[in-house]
């Protein structure tokens, strides 16, 4: 028997949790939150790895309806992140509404009946009107195919399943990947294995952290005037969107400024002359992520540290083998290869009008959406976060909450009389990647001179806003009907 709702959420990270409070603050009640975890959280209770934090300051990195004055460093951690989540989801009574241990297995529409079918792992069946995937872009860990892994009889985990209960001390640790999580964790496990062999593919671009405690007294300024802390987080937003003529536009004096910045870092931080030249980035700032870390290059100075500029080739049972031919005996491969992002895998388990599968859609015409949210042929389906809605300069919080107001004001939309199904003209859609891809040609993404996780096997940009915050919110302030093709209500049995 299935379990009927006026909206399915799909995820409980920052964006189905800020969605069911807005849905219950505008009075609707019926709904529920699938999660494939066993609590809340999304990417913040997965990546927990040892030194797990934040790179967006913590003023900033919160629902603007919902500020935290308790923040405790400049930078939040992890767990404090994790902490206001259950927070906000206590104040805002939406605990109840979370399920989690319900990995959603499929999504299909149902034409006739002008509703969502999803089925869950074990079985059990929802079904709604509207259908919101909330699971974001950071949710599948992206593993590589090595030749031979699959006979190493060491310890294999990515950084965002880290195996707590497993001891690295005196272990012989290698470590794939220099992304934003393995320059988190490699100067936490560093002091305790035995040897560290970093592979790095690419060295990135890093920056000063300048991570920092709040003082009890700004906690108690924050707490007695709320309007001061709001004037600081729209500081620290303004400064970031400066930050977007890195990515976007000519502004050669920002970027000798950026590049100098972070080559000064690495030379104060590292003296020996060749290690700094294997550390040093050949391509343009921006073209992968941007990376702040006080304590990633002192790490890899230490004795028990190897960079080795040569990617990860294979492995036999006990070793791992450069593209080199140079083997190392390991006890543990620590994955901290990213994402899967571009092309993102939740697609699989989503079937639209005429049974045709998301995966195929976007495999045949390549991953896109109108506003990062709706996809035509996926009548009352509603992303967070979707194709081109993810931030390279600034807070994901006020992109959330850009999408946060369209789907609500939609559902609103939804609950007229006579409505029954809202789905994005195609001609949009197309009008609106058009221009969406003709901008980011001229971007450090594309001619840059790296590869990151933010193409497509096409090299397309799927995943990035190429433009300012504020005309995302713009774009998304409120549900526009003429851009969509509009359906009544289903038809009811006397």
């Amino acid at each position: 028997m299935a379990e009927q709702h006026e909206v399915l959420i799909v995820g409980a990270g920052f964006s189905g949790l800020g969605m069911a409070i807005r849905l219950r603050q505008m009075g609707v009640t019926d709904f529920v939150i699938l999660d494939r975890g066993n609590d809340l959280g999304g990417t913040w209770r997965d990546n927990s790895y040892p030194g797990a934090a934040c790179d967006v300051p913590s003023n900033l990195y919160s629902y603007s309806f919902a500020l935290n004055p308790n923040w405790s460093r400049t930078f939040p951690s992890q767990s404090e992140i994790w902490d206001y989540m259950r927070q906000c989801v206590d104040r805002f009574d939406v605990a109840d509404d979370v399920r989690p241990n319900h990995a959603v297995d499929q999504a299909t529409w149902d034409d006739a009946a002008r509703e969502w079918n999803v089925t869950v792992e074990g079985g059990a069946v929802f079904r709604a009107p509207v259908l919101i995937w909330a699971t974001g872009s950071l949710s599948e860990p992206s593993i590589p195919a090595f030749p031979g892994l699959e006979q190493f009889r060491g310890k294999v985990f990515h950084s965002a399943q880290w195996e707590h209960g497993f001891d690295l001390t005196g272990k012989r640790v290698c470590v794939v990947g220099t992304g934003a999580s393995a320059i988190q964790f490699i100067p936490q496990i560093q002091p305790v294995v035995s040897q560290l062999y970093l592979h790095q593919r690419t060295a990135p671009w890093v920056f000063p952290r300048r991570d920092k405690p709040v003082r009890i007294w700004k906690q108690l300024l924050y707490r007695r005037f709320p309007v001061l802390q709001r004037a600081i987080r729209l500081r620290i937003y303004v400064t970031f969107e400066f930050l977007l003529a890195i990515f976007i536009g000519d502004s050669k004096r920002l970027k000798r400024t950026v590049r100098a910045t972070s080559l000064g870092h690495l030379r104060k931080q590292v003296s020996d002359e060749a290690l700094r030249e294997k550390l040093t980035p050949h391509f343009e700032p921006g073209c992968k992520r941007l990376l702040l870390s006080d304590d990633y290059y002192p790490s890899l100075t230490q004795p028990n540290v190897e960079v080795i500029d040569s990617p990860v080739a294979s492995f036999t049972a006990h070793e791992v083998i450069d593209e080199r031919g140079e083997a190392r005996p390991v006890d543990v491969v620590i994955m901290g290869t990213g994402f899967e992002a571009a092309e993102p895998p939740y697609a699989h388990h989503i079937v639209g009008r005429a049974g045709q599968r998301l995966s195929e859609v976007w495999k045949t015409n390549g991953v896109e959406a109108y506003a990062g949210s709706t996809v035509a042929g996926f009548p009352n389906l509603f992303m967070m976060i979707g194709p081109n809605a993810t931030l390279a300069h600034n807070s994901m919080i006020y992109m959330i909450e850009s999408h946060i107001n369209y789907i609500a004001s939609a559902v609103a939309f939804l609950r007229k009389p006579g409505v029954g199904t809202v789905e994005v003209k195609p001609s949009v859609q197309h009008r609106f990647n058009e221009r969406l891809q003709a901008k980011l040609e001229h971007s450090v993404w594309v001619e840059g001179g790296c590869g990151s996780w933010y193409l497509d096997h096409r090299g397309r940009n799927t995943t990035l806003w190429p433009d300012h915050t504020w005309k995302f919110r713009r774009l998304t302030r409120r549900f526009q009907p003429g851009q969509y093709d509009v359906g009544g209500a289903p038809a009811t049995v006397a």
